[in-house]
């Protein structure tokens, strides 16, 4: 049984499971029953954070343009157009052993793209969640629910793996943001185009 939480709730991950190596970190969620003219692609990524709070390089941006991490810690797997059908909508996978001993975060986020062009925000989509999965087993360990309503954010920090004492922690964070994938990149210290 999935441990669900709720926005700022903190969850060990390896202290009770110290074989824990190999995680899934599964997003989904649905768009509203209504037209927009344009399609809703929401996008998965993850930001490898240093002691400062940014990413050490633009290598540690991993999404859809930048499917693996070099230490192959950790990997998207794929980007999801539509978002339709049920479960995941995308995926991506963690290998805790393998993470760089400079990331002290893993910031799982996600971004509406093209939201500007298409008028979409995070107040159009709903039952989203993040979970995450033993991969060796198959087990859902953890589930988070964002049950907040994000009427004008392009773009939502879901949650973060973070290591404490040698410990790997989930944070439920579920925070929002205005101006999509540039304004997170910006927060995480990433340049972009």
């Amino acid at each position: 049984m999935p441990i669900n939480l709720s926005k700022g709730q903190k969850v060990d991950l390896t202290k009770g499971n110290p074989s824990l190596k190999n995680i899934m970190v599964g997003l989904g969620w649905d768009v509203n029953a209504f037209d927009s003219g344009a399609d809703f692609d929401l996008d998965a990524a993850a930001f490898m954070i240093g002691a400062n709070g940014k990413c050490p390089t633009e290598k540690e941006f991993v999404f859809y343009g930048n499917l693996e991490h070099t230490s192959g810690a950790v990997k998207h797997m794929g980007d999801n157009l539509t978002g339709s059908g049920d479960g995941d909508d995308e995926q991506i996978l963690v290998d805790l052993v393998k993470i760089p001993a400079n990331v002290e975060k893993v910031a799982f986020t996600v971004t509406i793209y093209d939201s500007d062009v298409r008028r979409q925000n995070f107040g159009q989509v709903s039952n989203a969640f993040i979970r995450i999965v033993d991969e060796a087993t198959g087990t859902e360990l953890i589930r988070y629910d964002l049950g907040e309503d994000f009427s004008i954010e392009t773009a939502v920090v879901v949650g973060e793996l973070y290591r404490h004492n040698g410990e790997w922690k989930f944070n439920a964070i579920g925070s929002g943001f205005q101006g999509g994938l540039a304004a997170l990149c910006a927060h995480y210290g990433i340049e972009t185009a």
